[in-house]
């Protein structure tokens, strides 16, 4: 099979993130980068099933020169090719989501995958944005899939159970957490992720149609008080559900 997954770098979940004193953007110096964790399980799916069925796997990033890093960590991870379509300018879904989608449709890719979101921005629109234009099928968040000859069979969570789906390929499949283990590089892996050729392209920046007038911290949550003991405190805590955190009515 000839599989593609998009994959994008991001900071480590468990850094410690600092804004710029302009609260324009975070402050990116000394930040440790990662290949975002939901991604790791569409690379992970994409390999189990190219070992599986045969064919190859190619990673596909779009951005800046970071974005290689995150192509290098799928290849060490087992991708066999790596696509860098390189794009300077704002963060802009719609535009990311046209190059990417401009740069695979003639090389026939019989599935894409790519995480249900990132965990930066968490937008969660770019697998459904490149499937839309390539006006192939898509299902997102599947945490089971099974592949056959022409189709594939999916399972997510939705509330209160599951689901499950049917779509012929080409499809794009966004994976969610749970649907495999991701595996860790080998020392070999990486070593030879260092040599294998990165192909690059190039793609317009795009129009920008979102601009972030602002970036702040959540807000502090406030201390909490003690309202009393025992039964005699219940009325004036059911007051201040009530009339406070209105969490009640």
């Amino acid at each position: 099979m000839n599989i593609a997954v998009l994959v994008k770098l991001v900071p480590d979940t468990a850094a410690q993130i600092r804004l710029m004193s302009d609260h324009s953007d975070i402050e990116r110096r000394d930040l440790n980068w990662v290949l975002s964790p939901y991604d790791e399980f569409a690379v992970e799916e994409a390999l189990q099933l190219a070992e599986k069925k045969g064919g190859e796997v190619t990673a596909v990033s779009c951005g800046d020169e970071s974005m290689v890093e995150a192509l290098r960590k799928a290849l060490a991870m087992g991708a066999a090719k790596a696509l860098h379509i390189k794009r300077e300018g704002p963060h802009n879904l719609l535009a990311i989501a046209r190059a990417i989608a401009d740069n695979i449709h003639e090389r026939k890719f019989e599935l894409i995958f790519a995480g249900c979101k990132a965990t930066d921005d968490e937008s969660a629109a770019i697998g459904q944005m490149v499937a839309t234009m390539l006006e192939i099928p898509c299902v997102t968040e599947v945490n089971k899939l099974e592949v056959g000859d022409g189709s594939l069979t999916a399972e997510r969570n939705i509330e209160g159970g599951s689901e499950l789906l049917e779509a012929s390929l080409p499809c794009v499949v966004t994976a969610q957490k749970g649907l495999n283990e991701p595996r860790y590089p080998k020392l070999k892996g990486i070593m030879m992720a260092k040599k294998k050729p990165v192909e690059t392209v190039e793609a317009p920046a795009g129009e920008a149609r979102l601009d972030s007038l602002a970036i702040a911290y959540p807000p502090e949550r406030p201390e909490g008080r003690i309202v009393g003991e025992g039964v005699e405190a219940v009325p004036e805590l059911i007051r201040a559900l009530r009339e406070e955190a209105r969490v009640i009515e």
